[in-house]
């Protein structure tokens, strides 16, 4: 235990890493805010829809109209004091509140590399990254130091590696492994990608492609770790998210690990990366290379601070496996799916029709939902049961409101996964307004009627 505390947690070692990682970690944070400002996504997401859905316990979160666009701006200025490490301590707490006030808005656009985003700059908070190479320690010279301690980056190192290794375990599943599902459903729409085209629809490249995905996340932390095998699982890294971009639409989710990956390699190649920027902007970089080593000092704050992070890498570590609390296939229910960094593993798709009953006359009709939601968002409450159970709650309000008494609404869904011909998703006979959201399982889910065996 000494030796682990001397070796991986205490031991000074070089702060260039660091710096790096913020540096490129800031630059990549702009990057997403101007592409998502500059496809008008905020307007279409944000401000054009009259209902968002909501995460349970943070129901209070909204868009705010079109101060949304603010939140956006504060967003992308705290990337940039990020990257140059100006206000480092200010600028990243702000990021990190603004960018997952955007994740929270609306449950509808939840994926996981914004999920990863929040907790990383969560983690980066109680970092001292702008100790090396940044404005900051310009401008404060006692505030800067060439060494810290290796936990600063190696927790970093733990967060990709819990990442990758549990999108792994997560498709050791049958579906994925001996059904191909879903690139079996996926790939072969991408037949007019050049030289990809011809070979992706045919079933043995699915095959490969579901095997070395499975492969390759739970392999790739240990690889990266390795500084023999270093270099090889890093072309791996870049092939491997390139062809992710290239046959799916994720945004900038594959450069940012791209990017991340270059945290696991020594400190001299991250000073030549510093180098090259200090010649592109003039920035005399001797000037940080003072041999001096930060310290977080002694007393309630620093203990309070490693207690927080430790807890944090305990319930990422424990999160994911939420799920076995829930009856049922988790892939059907998803109860305990999301923030467990399942990536990619379903295909799913639903018809979901809302009968509103008015309980004093017994008169009842059917609600068009394109009244109320985006295209968007209707097919992503079509399968997920606490959309349903949140919208069915919104339609009694909206319709209570239009004088009717007494409301119950009821829901037809029908859910296709992986492929599976649709079956009954939601007990028809339920009236969602008597259920209530909570962490307890949703017993008017309907059994799966297949069987996915797995982790």
């Amino acid at each position: 235990m000494k030796k682990f505390l001397k070796e991986y947690i205490n031991a000074p070692v070089e702060a260039a890493p660091l710096a790096v990682f913020r540096i490129l970690f800031g630059v990549m944070m702009l990057g997403s805010m101007i592409r998502f400002w500059s496809y008008g996504w905020i307007d279409k997401l944000y401000v054009q829809p009259t209902y968002f859905f909501s995460y349970y316990g943070f129901e209070w979160i909204k868009p705010l109209g079109e101060f949304t666009y603010l939140i956006f701006f504060i967003c992308a200025v705290s990337a940039i004091f990020v990257a140059i490490g100006y206000r480092y301590t200010i600028a990243i707490i702000v990021f990190f509140l603004s960018f997952t006030y955007i994740e929270l808005m609306d449950k509808t656009t939840y994926l996981n590399h914004y999920y990863f985003i929040s907790v990383l700059s969560f983690v980066m908070i109680f970092l001292p990254a702008s100790t090396y190479f940044s404005v900051d320690a310009t401008r404060n010279p006692k505030k800067a130091n060439q060494y810290v301690p290796a936990w600063t980056i190696n927790c970093i190192k733990l967060l990709l590696g819990v990442v990758y290794f549990y999108a792994g375990l997560a498709k050791l599943n049958s579906d994925w492994l001996i059904k191909a599902m879903p690139l079996k459903i996926w790939l072969p729409s991408k037949f007019d990608i050049p030289l990809l085209g011809d070979l992706v629809s045919q079933e043995w490249v699915q095959y490969a492609f579901s095997w070395s995905g499975a492969m390759y996340d739970l392999a790739i932390p240990f690889l990266l770790l390795y500084r023999k095998t270093r270099p090889f699982a890093f072309v791996l890294v870049v092939v491997f998210h390139v062809l992710t971009r290239v046959l799916f639409p994720i945004g900038m989710f594959p450069y940012i690990m791209i990017i991340s990956t270059l945290i696991f390699f020594d400190a001299a190649l991250h000073h030549k990366i510093a180098n090259g920027i200090s010649k592109l902007f003039r920035i005399t970089k001797t000037r940080f290379d003072n041999q001096r080593q930060f310290s977080f000092g002694h007393g309630l704050l620093p203990k309070f601070k490693y207690t927080l992070v430790s807890l944090f890498f305990i319930l990422q570590l424990v999160l994911p496996f939420r799920y076995l609390l829930y009856p049922g296939e988790l892939f059907w229910t998803e109860e305990g799916y999301r923030f467990s960094w399942r990536v990619m593993l379903m295909e799913k798709s639903g018809y979901a029709q809302f009968k509103v009953v008015n309980g004093e006359t017994g008169r009842w009709f059917y609600v068009d939902n394109s009244d109320f939601l985006t295209p968007i968002q209707e097919k992503q409450m079509a399968f997920q049961s606490d959309f349903i159970l949140e919208y069915a709650h919104f339609l009694k309000e909206h319709f209570e409101e239009d004088g009717h008494k007494q409301i119950q609404v009821y829901v037809d869904c029908q859910v296709s996964l992986n492929g599976r011909l649709s079956t009954t998703f939601i007990d028809p006979k339920v009236d969602l307004v008597q259920e209530k959201e909570s962490f307890e399982p949703k017993h008017w889910i309907t059994p799966f009627k297949d069987e996915i065996k797995g982790i």
